[in-house]
């Protein structure tokens, strides 16, 4: 049988209200009472029930982790830090994939069915409607690897994503390339476009010369496929994927091509996320600061939780090249 409040109350000499608000964080206890309601839960195996106390406070600890791109391996890595960030503050995450949702409406009523105390939207490329659609419904919310705008409708925790393009431009011509290719994601996403506009404006300034393609997602097979339908037409001397998985796949197809990398091409991705780092891959690319986003998204979330009504905050994290072996050395 399970151990009951009544039967920790007993156990430490102390009301039931006493043991209630000894496991409530903020609640108003003594040092002494907390002590003895501990030492008799910790002797007697109590732990208490988390469902029954979110009748009482109403507040359920939960926090919809929403995303739409499970199969890019760069978000196993997100879902890890959120997970274990979510749980050091006492809250529990709850998944959610909306890879097939388009209704921002249906995503609202269904994280309200488990009643959510917010909402992290974690993704790159959901529409900014599914963000501000949990806002407009009252429910707090931040937008983890959203879009970088002067006035934000919610909480954003991102990179600049024009300034990594740029970065990724200017490192290129360093090393001596003129002729560019870029391969996004879908091109409607906002870090597709953004990351576009950065590199080809640098490139440009710089007097190299761009060609932008799209890949239908942020994929390896998708990376793969769509350097492979470019190949042998396309051939310039360097290409900018613009997410770590598109550019192992486009790795993929270039070798498969009969192209040596760096020697007859170069390549370089973004993310730095933990494959590749891999030794048969060794992608140079731009590093994006998954834990410290994390870290602030959470910060962010919990803050909504007594701030309701503070302006939304944008947050932006500097990115870095980390050096592989896919391009040339600088000159």
């Amino acid at each position: 049988m399970a151990i009951t409040l009544k039967e920790v109350a007993e156990r430490a000499g102390v009301s039931r209200a006493a043991v209630s608000r000894s496991f409530t964080e903020g609640a108003s206890v003594s040092a002494k009472t907390r002590a003895k309601v501990m030492q008799a839960a910790t002797e007697l195996g109590y732990s208490p029930n988390m469902l029954a106390r979110s009748l009482t406070t109403r507040r359920t600890q939960l926090v919809g982790l929403v995303s739409n791109n499970f199969h890019n391996p760069a978000f196993l890595q997100i879902f890890d830090l959120f997970t274990r960030a979510l749980q050091d503050r006492g809250l529990r995450p709850l998944l959610v994939n909306l890879s097939d949702e388009t209704d921002p409406d249906r995503s609202v009523q269904l994280l309200r069915q488990y009643s959510v105390d917010g909402v992290i939207v974690a993704s790159s490329h959901l529409p900014d409607g599914f963000a501000t659609g949990f806002r407009a419904a009252g429910i707090p919310v931040v937008h983890a690897f959203g879009r970088a705008t002067a006035t934000p409708s919610v909480d954003v925790v991102a990179i600049d994503n024009i300034a990594a393009g740029r970065m990724v431009a200017e490192t290129l011509m360093s090393r001596g390339y003129r002729s560019l290719g870029f391969l996004g994601g879908p091109s409607q996403a906002s870090t597709t476009e953004d990351r576009l506009h950065g590199f080809t404006t640098a490139a440009q300034a710089g007097g190299a010369h761009v060609t932008a393609h799209f890949a239908g997602a942020y994929s390896f097979d998708a990376g793969r496929a769509a350097m492979q339908s470019l190949l042998p037409d396309t051939r310039p001397e360097a290409w900018f994927c613009a997410d770590d998985v598109l550019s192992i796949g486009a790795m993929s197809a270039l070798r498969d091509a009969g192209l040596a990398i760096p020697e007859d091409i170069g390549l370089i991705g973004l993310n730095d996320m933990e494959m590749s780092a891999w030794a048969n891959i060794a992608l140079t690319t731009v590093h994006q600061p998954f834990a410290d986003i994390v870290t602030a998204s959470v910060d962010l979330i919990v803050d909504r939780f007594t701030q309701a009504d503070r302006a939304p905050d944008l947050r932006l994290f500097p990115c870095h090249i980390v050096e592989r072996a896919t391009l040339r050395p600088p000159r």
